[in-house]
C-alpha cells in the first residue's frame, strides 16, 4: 500500500516509516523541513511538505493514497488542551479527504480513553466520550468519522520507549535532574502501562494490514508498572534521593506534570494481542531507563 504518514520523522514516525517500508509498503511521509525530506529520502521514502496547522497540506498528502497513518502531534504540554483540539481538527480534515472510500484512518490516542469504573485495566473496547482528559477529542473526532461510515481505526498509546525516551517518564528524568529529587506521590502505588517502540511500529503495521474497521488497539506490553518503582530506579541512576509527596505538594514539584504523576495509567493488551498475533519483544520500560541514565541520554522531547 501507499501510505501518508503524519509524523514521519518523529520518536514513534520514523520508527513506523522504517517498518512500513521493510514490509514492502510505499510511504509518503509528511515533513515541515527540508531536513525531514532528506531523511525520508535516505530511508526510501517519499517526503511531502506540511504541518499540523495546514489542513489543505494534510489532505492533499492523503488525497491519492490507499491509507493514512496519524502519528503526528503537538507536545507542548502548556498548551495540551488547545492541541488535542487541533489533532480533532486534523483528524477532521483528512477524514474529509477519505470520505466515501473504506481507506483506512488510523488515528493515535492514549490507553487512558479506554479505563472504566468497574475493571481494573484499561480496555480496547471500551470509550468514554465524556472523559476528563483533554486527549478524548482525538477519539471523539475518530467517532463522528466513524459515525459517517468511515474506516477509522485508533492506535492508544501507552509509554512508548527506547534507550533514548520514555514517553512522560523522560520528563520525570529531566525534573528529578533539576530538583535533585525522583518524587512520587503518596504510596506511588498507581500503574503505568508501557511498549517498547519497535514492538509499537511494528503493531501500527499490523493494525494497517489485519485492522477490523472501527477497532481499538492498546500500544501496551506491561501492564502494570508502578510509578515508584519508576521513581525508584531513576533516583537510582541519577545518585539523588527518592521522595513520596502529597497532594497538596504536586503542582509546586511536577508543575504540568502534576495532572499526569498519580494517575492510573494501566491498560490491557489482551484483545489487541489475540485479534492482531501482536508479540511485543522488545525490553521493559524501567530496563530502557536504566540503560538511558547510565549513557545520559535522555532528553525529555516528544515522545510520537
Amino acid at each position: 500500500m501507499r501510505v501518508f504518514l503524519t509524523g514521519s520523522t518523529g520518536f514513534i514516525g520514523a520508527r513506523v516509516t522504517r517498518e512500513l517500508l521493510a514490509a514492502g509498503h510505499q510511504v509518503l511521509g509528511m515533513t515541515r523541513s527540508e531536513e525531514g525530506a532528506q531523511a525520508l529520502h535516505r530511508l526510501g521514502a517519499q517526503a511531502h511538505h506540511g504541518t499540523l496547522e495546514d489542513l489543505a497540506s494534510l489532505q492533499k498528502g492523503a488525497e491519492h493514497c490507499d491509507a493514512v497513518i496519524h502519528t503526528a502531534f503537538d507536545h507542548n504540554f502548556a498548551h495540551f488542551a488547545d492541541n488535542c483540539q487541533k489533532d480533532a481538527r486534523v483528524i477532521t480534515a483528512l477524514g474529509e479527504t477519505l470520505a466515501g472510500s473504506t481507506r483506512p484512518l488510523i488515528i493515535t490516542s492514549g490507553t487512558a480513553m479506554g479505563a472504566t469504573a468497574s475493571e481494573p485495566l484499561a480496555d480496547e473496547d471500551h470509550f468514554d466520550p465524556h472523559h476528563t482528559n483533554p486527549r478524548v477529542a482525538s477519539e471523539l473526532a475518530g467517532e463522528a468519522l466513524k459515525q459517517r461510515g468511515l474506516n477509522v481505526v485508533v492506535m492508544r498509546l501507552s509509554q512508548i520507549h527506547n534507550p533514548q525516551r520514555q514517553g512522560l517518564v523522560s520528563y520525570l528524568i529531566d525534573l528529578a535532574r533539576q530538583t535533585g529529587v525522583s518524587a512520587y506521590l503518596g504510596e506511588g502505588l498507581n500503574p503505568w502501562s508501557a511498549a517498547h517502540l519497535a514492538d509499537t511500529a511494528h503493531l501500527y503495521r499490523l493494525a494497517l494490514e489485519h485492522h477490523q474497521p472501527g477497532a481499538r488497539y492498546h500500544a501496551t506490553a506491561e501492564q502494570h508498572i508502578a510509578a515508584r518503582d519508576i521513581a525508584h530506579v531513576i533516583g537510582q541512576g541519577l545518585g539523588v534521593p527518592t521522595v513520596s509527596l502529597s497532594e497538596a505538594d504536586a503542582a509546586a514539584h511536577f508543575g504540568w506534570l502534576s495532572v499526569f504523576a498519580g494517575r492510573d495509567f494501566s491498560a490491557s493488551n489482551e484483545k489487541t494481542r489475540r485479534r492482531l498475533g501482536w508479540t511485543p519483544e522488545g525490553p521493559g520500560l524501567l530496563e530502557d531507563v536504566r540503560v538511558c541514565l547510565a549513557s545520559g541520554q535522555s532528553d525529555g522531547r516528544s515522545t510520537h
